[in-house]
């Protein structure tokens, strides 16, 4: 049950920054390829709330995989375009001036969450273990 609970309230604080920062990406506006678009719509957006709603159900232990695996993905991808690959999506070629704030501020708000996020997940992974194992 607490996995379930911290497990959608992390996802919910994931959506909300990345909405967050898909608006400043709208608005500035730094478009998206399509790949990277169908990267963010699949494994960043919609994967991690397949997840959460899997935590509640018997198959808690696919949804924790689901879980770790796209807020990881979401981690790399959002490390990889908003700190070290150079392009109009790279932190230092955003002004702080109007939506840039925005981008700027959610950019490394969404590493902090995701990489919570992924920490979370694997503690999810070994607390169904070690309960499977009886450990705990």
């Amino acid at each position: 049950m607490k996995i379930a609970q911290y497990g959608t309230t992390l996802v919910i604080i994931h959506a909300i920054a990345n909405g967050l920062h898909g608006l400043a990406h709208r608005s500035i506006p730094i478009p998206l390829s399509l790949f990277q678009s169908l990267f963010v719509g699949t494994v960043v957006l919609l994967t991690p709330m397949v997840a959460a709603v899997l935590l509640w159900t018997e198959f808690d232990r696919i949804g924790s995989w689901l879980l770790l695996s796209s807020i990881a993905g979401a981690l790399l991808f959002g490390i990889y375009n908003h700190f070290i690959a150079i392009s109009p999506d790279h932190v230092s070629q955003v002004s702080f001036a109007g939506w840039g704030l925005l981008f700027q501020v959610t950019a490394i708000l969404i590493v902090i969450v995701d990489g919570l996020g992924s920490g979370f997940g694997v503690w999810a992974l070994r607390n169904m273990q070690q309960k499977e194992q009886g450990v705990l």
